[in-house]
């Protein structure tokens, strides 16, 4: 039997959205098999940092 798979885009802002990506997981239905950031540098106060655009959320369907 073949294995079914969905894969998500959620935009996310980490220092805000950490409540909602959470409630955004417990929704799923299947089991969570990976979570890919989508990370490019970006300038700080401090220097060179880096920032998350979007989470790539792979979720495994029974």
């Amino acid at each position: 039997m073949k294995q079914k798979y969905r894969v998500h885009r959620v935009e996310v802002r980490m220092s805000r959205d950490q409540a909602r990506f959470e409630q955004f997981l417990n929704d799923l239905e299947g089991e969570v098999v990976s979570v890919i950031p989508n990370v490019s540098p970006s300038w700080t106060f401090g220097g060179m940092g880096a920032r998350v655009h979007y989470l790539w959320v792979i979720e495994k369907i029974n």
